[in-house]
This record gives structure tokens, C-alpha cells and sequence, in this order.
């Protein structure tokens, strides 16, 4: 989180994160290249440089796809999420390159704003076998630099969340027209099963791990069964909450994460105001709910971002049956304090009546 918009925030952790990235590129940039050189010696530097650049930017797209189900499966890829609009902007770069070299190396050289040139040379959009494919990347294209140039949180709090994330949700349809872009022009220039596949194995790739994270998340969401006791449902029992854990729940609409700290319960709304991330997938870190995307914070017993932040979320009433715990789903106005559920005790003196009662026998 920050008060003032600042350019780059590097920490350890970024600074580690951009190094790999960086290695990763080179390394995939040497590979690629030596590799072309042997296989087509002949080849000229600028069709050297729009494979290159091609490749690697489509390879980067489909990681940054996978890293978001990836941390939903398992939370040891959380700070490869914490730090993913590096590597977008990083692949922006890469495309804008791979596009740029396209333009001049194919459109530039004759009497027709390149533009234009790349638009009307090819006309076959009635054809399947001979579309334009040119025409899909450079709309895909678009969507990542415009997505890329509104990455800073001053284009999110200017936007609003709801509007920066539509927007930065077009990623999927920015992918949609690169898969098209890339098959087309595998089946009219290249021609090579073995390409085809590798496309088809990253598509499939991509689709699994997302369903695959959907599933995963359907189970943890809880719908309620059966009425309500005076607005409350069961949800879990107390011990199936870890310390400064929570327990994700979807009852009559609300999202709900329910944080177990301190020997006390506490339930707020499950989307992060910065980017709607997961707070029931975060933790509590000094005192505060600690969201696994970007470290934004909130106070568990009302909802509200620690001064000098002024982000909230709504909060809902608890209690507790026993050692079930009860959750109200009608959520009360964003940064409204509500006492937290003690559990101090509850769970010992269960555990006390079940010892009584076994010995009795």
C-alpha cells in the first residue's frame, strides 16, 4: 500500500523477482537464438529478432496466465502473484518489439502507411485458410500496452477497482486473438504439426489450471442448507480454523472470509478493495488481515485499513453454537466495528465435557 504514488517501490523480494525474470529472459533469448542459428543459418537478423521476441512474449503471456491458479492451488506461489505486473509489463515490452519489427520489416517499405498496409495487403477476411492473421496481435497488442501503461495503483484509484479490473480482465481476450494470431500464421507459413501442438498443450495448460483453481475454490465455499438459526448459518467449527487463518464462505451472495486471532473470531468481506484479491488466502500480520496479492491490510473487528489508509470493507456478525461457528451474512457498511466472537475457553471446556463423558462410560 502507499499514501503517495511512487514510480517503483523495490524491496528484497521485487529486486530477487526482477533478477530471475531478467535471467530467465536471457537465458531464453541465447537458447532460442543459438538454436535458429543451426537450424536456419541463412536467416537474417530481423527475422532472427521477431521470433525471438515472439516467442518469448507468448511464452511469458502463458506463465503470468498460470500464476494466478497456481497461488489459488497452492500458496507457495503467492510471491510469484505478489509481484506478476512485472512480468506483464516486462512482456508488453518484449510484444511491443516483436510488433514493431513485424511492422517495419513487412509494411514499411512500400508507398502505404504501414498501418494501413497491414490492414488492406491481405483482404482475405472471408477466408479461414488465408485470414490476415497480422490483424489478431495487433488488437492484442493494444489491450496488453494499454493494460501495461494502467498498471500503477494511480490508474487503479483513478479508475476505480471495479473499472481497472475490467479492464485488466481483457488479458483473456488479449489471448484469445494472440492463439489466433500465432495458429494462423503456424498454418499458413509454417505449416508444422509439432507448433501446433505446442500451442494446443499451452491452451490446455492454461484452461486446466484455472479450472482445476475454480473447483478447488467451489469446495471451500459453503452454501447454506436448510434455514437459518435468526439469520445465522453454521458454517465450520472452531478448530477447523487455523491462527490467523481464515475460513472462506459464500452464503446468499456475500463473500466472506472469517479470521480466527488472538482467541477471537472476526468476519469481513473476502474481496480486497485494492484489486479484489483473496483475504480468506491471506493471513494476520501484526494485528492486521494482510491480503496475499499486495500486503494491503485491514483490522480484523471492522473492516478498515490502518491510518494513514483509508481503504474498508464490510463486516458481519458472528457467534458460536457450541464449538460451531455461526455467521450473519447481512454485511454492515464498509469500516463498520463489530465485537469480536471470544472463543477463550470454548474450545477447552468441550474438550473437558468430552473427557467427562468418555470416562463415565
Amino acid at each position: 500500500m502507499s499514501v503517495n504514488y511512487a514510480p517503483v517501490l523495490w524491496n528484497r523480494q521485487k529486486k530477487l523477482y526482477d533478477r530471475l525474470m531478467l535471467g530467465f529472459i536471457s537465458l531464453f533469448l541465447v537458447v532460442f537464438i543459438g538454436l535458429q542459428l543451426v537450424v536456419y543459418p541463412d536467416i537474417t537478423a530481423e527475422t532472427l529478432i521477431i521470433r525471438a521476441t515472439g516467442s518469448l512474449a507468448f511464452l511469458m503471456l502463458h506463465i503470468i496466465l498460470c500464476i494466478g491458479p497456481l497461488a489459488r492451488v497452492d500458496r507457495r506461489f503467492l510471491p510469484l502473484l505478489y509481484n506478476r505486473r512485472h512480468l506483464g509489463v516486462t512482456m508488453c515490452c518484449v510484444a511491443l518489439v516483436h510488433g514493431i519489427f513485424n511492422l517495419v520489416q513487412f509494411h514499411a517499405l512500400g508507398n502505404v502507411d504501414p498501418l494501413v498496409s497491414m490492414f488492406t495487403a491481405n483482404v482475405n477476411y472471408g477466408s479461414l485458410a488465408r485470414f490476415p492473421f497480422e490483424v489478431f496481435g495487433f488488437f492484442a497488442l493494444l489491450i496488453l500496452a494499454l493494460m501495461a501503461a494502467t498498471s500503477h495503483d494511480f490508474w487503479l484509484k483513478n479508475l476505480t477497482p471495479r473499472t481497472w479490473k475490467t479492464l485488466h480482465m481483457m488479458v483473456y481476450l488479449a489471448y484469445s486473438m494472440l492463439l489466433a494470431h500465432v495458429l494462423l500464421g503456424v498454418i499458413q507459413l509454417e505449416k508444422s504439426p509439432v507448433l501446433i501442438g505446442l500451442l494446443a498443450l499451452g491452451a490446455m495448460t492454461v484452461t486446466g489450471l484455472h479450472t482445476w483453481a475454480a473447483v478447488l475454490n467451489k469446495k471451500q465455499d459453503y452454501d447454506a442448507v436448510g434455514a437459518a438459526l435468526e439469520g445465522f448459518h453454521r458454517v465450520c467449527q472452531v478448530a477447523d480454523i487455523a491462527d490467523n487463518r481464515a475460513k472462506t464462505v459464500m452464503i446468499e451472495g456475500e463473500n466472506i472470509a472469517i479470521f480466527k486471532y488472538e482467541g477471537k473470531l472476526s468476519a469481513v468481506n473476502n474481496l480486497c478493495r485494492h484489486q479484489n484479491g483473496p483475504l480468506g488466502e491471506g493471513k494476520i500480520v501484526d494485528g492486521c488481515i494482510t491480503c496475499p496479492w499486495h500486503g494491503y491490510q485491514y483490522l480484523p473487528h471492522n473492516g478498515q485499513s490502518p491510518p494513514p489508509f483509508t481503504e474498508k470493507v464490510e463486516t458481519y456478525d458472528l457467534r458460536l453454537d457450541g464449538d460451531w461457528v455461526m455467521v450473519n451474512p447481512k454485511p454492515y457498511p464498509e469500516g463498520t466495528e463489530r465485537p469480536p466472537c471470544r472463543i477463550h475457553g470454548v474450545v477447552e471446556k468441550l474438550s473437558k465435557i468430552a473427557e467427562e463423558h468418555e470416562q463415565g462410560k
